[in-house]
Formats: C-alpha cells, structure tokens, sequence
C-alpha cells in the first residue's frame, strides 16, 4: 500500500487511475483498503484549486473545459478533470464518452482526464467524486475541475465538493428567468454564458444583462456578494477564457484573505462525515439478514396495498436491529 502511494505521489497515472476504481469501489474490501490508502496519502492533499462546471445537456461543458483547461496548463498549472457521466436507470450502464470532447487535455502530459459514472447517486456527481479528488491532489494536480452530469438545477450537491462553482447557460434558452425559481443558480461563484459567438452573440449579451437583474435578487453562498457575469465562447476564436482565469483568480484571491475558503472546506468535511454515514448505514442494513427480510416482506406488503409506504418505513425504523 505504501508503494502505491508513492508511486500516486510521484504522477504514475495508471497507480493513480486504479487507486480512483478502488475508491469507487462498493466492495467492503474494496472500501477497507481505499481507506488505508487514502490515509496515507491525507497529508498531501488539500492544495488544489477545486472547480465545479456545471449546465445543462448541451450548453458545452466538456469543450469548455477542453479549451479553459489548456489556458490553464499555459499559465504553469497541472490539470485533473474529473468527468460524471450519467449511468443509466435500466442498465446501469454509463457511455463516459466525455473523454471524446477533451482531446487536447487527453493528450497533455500536464492533464489527466477521468471519467466516471454517477451511478445511482443523485446532484450530478458520483459517490466517490470527493476522494477523487484527493487522489489527484497528493498526484500532484494543483487545479482539479469537476464537471457534472448536467441534469438541471438539483445539482447543488457539487457545491460541497468544490471551491468555486461556475454554472455555464445558453443564449437563447431562457435559462437566465429560471434563475427566479431559485435553485442552482443561487449556489453558483461564476455564471457564464457560453456559445457566444457568430450569430448568438446578440442573443448571449441579451441573457448576460437578464442575468445581472436575476443576479441581484438571489442570496449567495459565498461571501463575495454577487456572481460575476461573463460572455464565452470555446469555438475558435476562442474568446472570454482570460476574462475566467482572472475572475477565477480574484475570487480565489479574496477567499482565502478573507478565511471563507477555510470555512468552506471545513463545512463541506461535515458534510461528506454525514454522507459517509448515511452510507454506511445503509450497507449495513444490506448486510443485517434478518432486518434485510423484514424489509423485503414489508416491500411485499406495501407492493399488495395491505400496508402504506410511510407506515411500513415507520415500522421498520422501529425495529432494534435497524439501529
């Protein structure tokens, strides 16, 4: 284990791409040696910049990110990028064909692209996106950028995995009146509308000045008051990634003088406590084969109709084993 470690600490992609499957792994061994490793590997991690890329289906995430990462490594940086591919329902299968969009990251020797699928775990990342990260870090990625499914704004559960969380939009979509529902929007560091360019360039100034208004009457996570606003495009001539980089910086700048990113990271290691435990728990209960039947006869008579969903969950739950 402790030359795995090494191997992960001085860049060896394929230690690190197997110690990644390990930590997705839901196996009890699986999960008993993914903790071993990633304790030994605890003291050199945290200092990356985390970066969340969100959107909906279309809007581009995975050229954006092809084109910003590259903007990045110019400027001296080491790039993980962590894809979440949707799994399917049905199969349970993913595609993970972001890899696709990326070529010119894949091909970098100062990137690393891993795909994952989300499994059936829902806000658009994957169950071990958090250790993923980790991982990355002690690799020696100095900026690690999450993109995720891109399913719509539930998508907030990113918003504890990252430091900065940017939401790309479409001119022309209307996603900038969403935006009054509340939801992801209000948990976004950057809005950025993106494919501005050629013809929708009209349209995306038109949603860029929407969304200031919206902007202003959404609370916001940080305390950096409200979202910056920027205009992007990724086809060539590829315009706004300065503009990013530097809104990036600023913000990153202002967190860390300010202690927020310190009380971020703090927050979001309680959060990943509770989701651990919430997991734990309910492999437990798999395991518990007498509790295990009970709720299967439950399942049975709820299926019947003899019994309703929240009378038998609170039967259950009354049960001493399931504690």
């Amino acid at each position: 284990m402790q030359a795995w470690a090494d191997n992960i600490r001085s860049g060896d992609r394929r230690s690190l791409a197997q110690a990644i499957t390990l930590v997705e792994s839901s196996l009890a061994n699986d999960q008993e040696r993914a903790d071993a490793l990633l304790s030994l590997l605890q003291p050199y991690t945290g200092n990356s910049k985390r970066i969340g890329v969100t959107g909906i289906p279309g809007v581009g995430k995975s050229t954006f990110i092809d084109c910003f990462g590259m903007r990045l490594i110019e400027q001296g940086h080491k790039v993980a990028v962590l894809a979440i591919d949707p799994s399917s329902s049905l199969s349970g299968g993913s595609i993970l064909g972001d890899k696709t969009r990326m070529n010119r990251l894949v091909a970098h020797n100062h990137a690393y692209v891993r795909p994952s699928p989300s499994g059936n775990i829902p806000g658009g990342v994957a169950r071990a996106t958090k250790e993923s990260i980790l991982l990355c870090e002690a690799a020696g990625f100095n900026i690690v950028l999450v993109e995720t499914v891109g399913v719509g704004q539930g998508e907030t559960l990113i918003a504890d995995l990252v430091d900065c969380f940017m939401l790309l939009l479409m001119p022309g979509t209307g996603d900038e009146l969403q935006g009054i529902k509340r939801g992801i929007m209000e948990h976004a560091d950057l809005l950025i509308v993106h494919k501005a360019d050629g013809p929708s360039l009209p349209a995306a100034r038109e949603a860029a000045s929407r969304l200031l208004h919206v902007a202003r009457m959404l609370p916001h996570g940080s305390d950096e008051g409200s979202q910056p606003i920027l205009l992007c495009s990724s086809n060539p001539p590829e315009m706004g990634h300065p503009e990013i980089c530097d809104a990036i910086d600023r913000f990153f700048e202002h967190s860390k003088a300010s202690g927020h990113l310190n009380q971020n990271r703090s927050r979001q290691e309680v959060e990943a406590f509770k989701r651990n435990v919430y997991e734990q728990w309910l492999w437990r209960m798999k395991e518990n084969i007498p509790l295990h039947q009970l709720m299967e006869q439950m399942e049975l008579e709820v299926s019947e109709g003899r019994m309703s969903s929240y009378r038998a969950a609170r039967a259950l739950f009354s049960q001493p084993a399931a504690f």
